[in-house]
């Protein structure tokens, strides 16, 4: 990492954060809180690094998911627990390359990564295009190589079917606090007024996203042994994700909020 690195006086630190490689979920939630540390401490922004709004999200998220791993609530603990360990390592990637500054970073990813410098990046929205990028495009790759280690394919209605559509259950639970973390005086009294109308539209689009996720692995599954059809699949999902990142943190993402 160089001296103009995007982390700035924290570059050191960052690189140690992205030097590990977890290989289960409770190693996750340890390298999401220390990249939490880091992410609010890079200037300008601090605390208001967009970045850090999605990956208190997601810290939030995967530690839910522990949670429930810990207390039995999965079919297939192992599959759940491989498929956490690899869509994560899609997001630390992205996050490598980014640092290096490699030219292979995820558009989809860039997007928000180019507000990390500010100004104009609100948190809802930023968390929001964080979402987008991690489900839109990580997820279904990261379907697909779970189940190529673990075996078996993605079918519906299996137990690992029925374990990845608990996480929409998390999600459900956790989205009005957390959204409303995200909000200030002003917005939160028109939340207020709202009921809970913002929250449910929220859930189902999680729920939405995540099925087309689920959708999306299985066109990849049944192609992942033709390289050149992957790299198309890849771009494609790329390019439509990245084009939504870039609606989320436009000013039509106050619509969010």
């Amino acid at each position: 990492m160089t001296e103009t690195s995007v982390w700035g006086p924290v570059r050191r630190e960052m690189a140690d954060v992205l030097s590990g490689h977890p290989d289960d979920v409770p190693a996750v939630v340890d390298q999401l809180t220390k990249l939490q540390d880091v992410l609010e401490r890079v200037p300008p922004l601090l605390v208001s690094n967009p970045l850090a709004d999605f990956n208190r999200l997601y810290l939030t998220i995967t530690t839910c998911v522990l949670e429930r791993l810990y207390a039995g609530r999965f079919a297939d603990p192992a599959f759940l627990a491989r498929l956490d360990v690899e869509f994560a390592a899609r997001y630390f990637d992205a996050l490598r390359q980014w640092s290096d500054m490699s030219a292979g970073c995820p558009k989809s990813w860039s997007v928000l990564f180019h507000r990390i410098p500010g100004p104009d990046a609100r948190p809802l929205p930023s968390a929001a295009a964080g979402v987008n990028a991690h489900i839109n495009y990580d997820l279904p790759f990261a379907l697909v190589t779970t189940f190529d280690h673990q075996g078996g394919y993605p079918v519906d209605d299996s137990d690992q079917h029925h374990d990845y559509l608990q996480i929409n259950d998390i999600f459900a639970e956790q989205i009005p606090g957390l959204r409303r973390g995200y909000l200030e005086k002003w917005q939160l009294f028109i939340d207020m007024m709202n009921g809970d109308l913002d929250d449910l539209w929220q859930g189902e689009m999680v729920e939405y996203t995540r099925n087309v996720a689920w959708r999306n692995a299985q066109r990849l599954w049944s192609v992942r042994h033709d390289l050149q059809a992957v790299a198309r699949e890849r771009s494609r999902l790329d390019r439509t994700t990245e084009a939504f990142g870039k609606l989320l943190l436009s000013p039509m993402g106050t619509i969010l909020q």
